[in-house]
């Protein structure tokens, strides 16, 4: 699989290795003429700096922070390069899947996930670290 949508950004998943088991691309690769950009974590809090219980509400309000503060660099989840996923508790796949796939669509960026004990606040149970080039 190629992505020929960004001239920037190119998407592969290699034949010659086991597929992605997760909606994520293997391998990103950046033209040597873009702009990279990295973002500070971000996690799910809303625009009254709330921070829900509810994890599923953190992942979809984390997602959306994603989407505004690349468009604060006229940037779009097109020009995302990589997402690392930090976790307190399981994720609920089906629900971050499907915010996930409304936000990437069908060439995705790479992607690592880690289950961890703690992140920056005691309430945030999700944060995303999200690398981008334009």
């Amino acid at each position: 699989m190629k992505n020929s949508n960004n001239p920037i950004i190119q998407r592969y998943n290699p034949e010659n290795i086991a597929k992605p088991v997760g909606n994520y691309s293997h391998v990103t690769k950046i033209s040597r003429n873009a702009e990279w950009y990295v973002f500070s974590g971000q996690i799910g809090i809303d625009q009254n700096n709330h921070i829900p219980t509810d994890f599923n509400q953190q992942v979809t309000h984390t997602m959306n922070n994603i989407v505004e503060i690349l468009a604060s660099q006229h940037l779009t989840p097109d020009h995302v390069v990589k997402i690392n996923i930090w976790a307190t508790e399981e994720i609920d796949w089906d629900h971050f899947y499907e915010i996930w796939n409304d936000v990437f669509g069908s060439t995705p960026p790479s992607m690592t996930i880690a289950y961890v004990k703690g992140l920056g606040l005691p309430e945030i149970k999700i944060e995303l670290d999200v690398w981008a080039a334009g």
